[in-house]
């Protein structure tokens, strides 16, 4: 049984027309903006599935003691079944070292496209396996799932504009924008009006 991430994006009411009711409201299911299963992105983030390739930002935290009406109804209609709860700020996103280098070699195959500018971009992890298993030579589930663990780190496979190559993850990578930018979007908004501490992911996961 796999693991999947659940939450909300929470905004805090911060205007010195109320300055009183500093009370935390949900803004939106995350279900509506991520429907992904990454558990080193789950891993990177909060500490959830993968613990071995980056020390996490936000690490099982639990819910926050103002969390919201909406968020808590949410979360207790899960049961026994949610664990993992933690939340984390857009401040703390905004702080991370997304650049940050992945302690250990990664399992997966990178592939990587040459941009416009003739730079490596990376594309994905096992994207692209039908090709991979043409260059390597291997056509086995275990070995081409986790080429990671069969070859040394820096190994390559040329192939035209794209490359194949055995590497550890950057944050960015493990937590891309192609899965998160809606996310990162909808929180920078509200971040702009309540401030980088107003805005913040609250999450837990099931499986």
């Amino acid at each position: 049984m796999g693991t999947d991430i659940h939450g909300f994006i929470e905004c805090r009411w911060d205007r010195r027309l109320d300055e009183d009711d500093r009370s935390r409201h949900g803004a939106i299911d995350l279900a509506h903006l991520y429907n992904g299963r990454s558990y080193v992105a789950f891993g990177s983030l909060f500490g959830v599935r993968d613990t071995t390739s980056f020390h996490p930002l936000a690490d099982h935290r639990g819910l926050p003691p103002d969390v919201s009406r909406e968020t808590l109804a949410d979360f207790e209609c899960w049961g026994s079944d949610a664990s993992g709860a933690s939340w984390i700020t857009w401040a703390e996103l905004e702080a991370a070292d997304w650049d940050e280098i992945a302690h250990e070699v990664d399992d997966c195959v990178h592939e990587y496209r040459r941009s416009p500018g003739g730079t490596w971009e990376t594309h994905g992890r096992n994207s692209g396996l039908t090709r991979f298993a043409e260059l390597s030579g291997h056509t086995d589930h275990q070995t081409l799932h986790h080429a990671g663990r069969t070859y040394a780190e820096g190994t390559e496979w040329p192939d035209g504009d794209r490359l194949f190559r055995i590497g550890r993850l950057r944050r960015r990578d493990a937590v891309p924008d192609r899965d998160w930018a809606a996310v990162w979007s909808v929180m920078r908004t509200p971040a702009n009006l309540h401030g980088d501490e107003g805005v913040r992911l609250v999450v837990w996961f099931d499986g």
